[in-house]
């Protein structure tokens, strides 16, 4: 039996594992809009509501960065030696 047709039958993974999964390597970019910005960054300044922005965040979710490019992100995953990862 196949793991597409038993779900069942797919390894466990416990949250805490999974939690530490990539710590310290692994980052993802996440499209947000300007009005999550204060829960996620509460430090940021007031940002006008209705942008697009993109937050880098590492692979247990806490995020790293906040920009207004995907391109920004990615070249601050890099500088920081992390590798991203796309979510889907």
């Amino acid at each position: 039996m196949n793991h597409e047709t038993n779900p069942q039958s797919l390894p466990v993974i416990s949250p805490e594992a999974l939690a530490h999964l990539g710590d310290g390597k692994i980052a993802y970019v996440k499209v947000i809009r300007s009005e999550d910005v204060p829960a996620l960054f509460p430090q940021a300044p007031e940002i006008a509501p209705g942008m697009q922005l993109f937050a880098l965040h590492a692979a247990d979710g806490t995020p790293i960065m906040l920009t207004d490019s995907r391109e920004a992100a990615v070249a601050n995953a890099w500088s920081q030696e992390l590798e991203t990862v796309s979510l889907h």
